[in-house]
């Protein structure tokens, strides 16, 4: 397991310049999209605590991160917890760039459902 960059007093402690300023310089040095989403994943615990000021925090960076560049397993495992960094168009999109193979299972399910649904009986009541 890697070590973190940042510990976790510093995470719930550190006022909301300081961490962007760090967070953002953090990414730059080590170009590391797995340690980055998890400490902004932190940081949306500490959002949900009370910190209203950290709602969308780093947006910018979420958006490159999950926009730009492959999705890793940690990124498909904290995917949702992003959901409003983003507008609903561009979400659908996301959600197809993120999990390909699941949405074109489900795809493929729907049009070999209407497909069948062609060809079944109908169903009618008997008096």
């Amino acid at each position: 397991m890697s070590e973190q960059p940042f510990t976790h007093y510093q995470i719930f402690n550190l006022t909301l310049e300081t961490l962007e300023q760090r967070i953002g310089e953090y990414y730059e040095q080590t170009q590391d999209g797995t340690t980055t989403i998890q400490l902004l994943l932190a940081l949306r615990v500490r959002y949900q605590l009370g910190a209203e000021e950290f709602a969308l925090v780093l947006q910018d960076l979420v958006r490159y991160l999950f926009l730009r560049t492959k999705a890793t397993k940690v990124m498909k495992r904290f995917f949702y917890y992003f959901a409003d960094y983003f507008e609903a168009p561009e979400w659908q999109k996301l959600c197809l760039k993120v999990f390909p193979v699941r949405n074109f299972i489900e795809k493929a399910k729907s049009i070999a459902g209407s497909l069948i649904a062609k060809f079944r009986p109908t169903e009618t009541a008997v008096p």
